[in-house]
């Protein structure tokens, strides 16, 4: 694990050290469409109200170049069928400190937007009674990167492709527009429920696509006008690794 690191900026190194990290789920309809083939509890073909949201812990971050490790806990369930999951999406990150931040000017909270993988441990995040919290939260389960673009250099965040590739070939593709809850609607409604804080992180959800990972992949999450966020999958089981 490599935290905290530092993602470049035209403003220099910003270190990567958030007091929490919250994610999105089901912020694209045409995810919610593939609920039936992701089978997790919770996630189902209704369209939500309000979003969903779920944490992440800080020690799941790694940068781009660092391996995501399948942790060796997972060999003490024998999973039949064991799946991990790749989820590219963009990720925000808050500049200042707010509280019930108006939605009109929820963007003048933001630092910058980078790439994220939010990966997901299915049989995990299926079968805790808690809920989704350990299964998402694995350490090396949020690469982030490669850099942050600030807020005043990226003016439409609702108009950048999201692309994903496994070992090369395309698995996901869609745009930030499409997102149910824009990133002005989800960081008003966030902040009405904890205070966002510099550094934190909000993760916007995922389009269609979503597929597993194993020992010996290579993941990219590419972003218009961000970069390329790149990442070989290890399983910890395989080299002896205690991750």
């Amino acid at each position: 694990m490599e935290r905290p690191f530092e993602l470049p900026s035209s403003q220099g190194p910003y270190t990567i050290a958030p007091s929490k990290i919250i994610a999105l789920g089901l912020n694209y309809r045409d995810h919610i469409q593939e609920s039936v083939s992701v089978n997790v509890r919770g996630f189902d073909p209704v369209e939500p109200t309000e979003p969903v949201i779920f944490p992440k812990s800080p020690s799941a971050l790694i940068p781009s170049g660092a391996a995501i490790r399948l942790p060796a806990i997972l060999g003490d369930y024998q999973f039949p069928d064991e799946r991990t999951d790749y989820e590219g999406e963009l990720a925000v990150i808050i500049g200042r400190q707010g509280f019930a931040i108006p939605q009109a000017r929820a963007l003048d909270y933001v630092l910058g937007y980078t790439c994220a993988n939010d990966v997901s441990q299915r049989n995990v995040q299926n079968g805790d009674r808690t809920g989704w919290f350990r299964g998402k939260s694995f350490d090396t389960f949020l690469p982030l990167g490669p850099r942050i673009v600030l807020r005043d250099e990226l003016k439409d965040p609702q108009n950048l492709q999201i692309t994903t590739r496994l070992n090369g070939k395309m698995v996901q593709t869609g745009f930030t527009g499409q997102m149910i809850f824009a990133i002005p609607e989800m960081i008003a409604w966030i902040s009405r429920n904890f205070t966002l804080f510099p550094g934190d992180i909000i993760l916007t959800g995922t389009p269609a696509g979503v597929g597993p990972i194993a020992h010996g992949d290579t993941v990219e999450v590419e972003i218009q006008q961000i970069g390329i966020l790149e990442n070989p999958v290890v399983d910890s089981r395989n080299d002896g690794s205690a991750v």
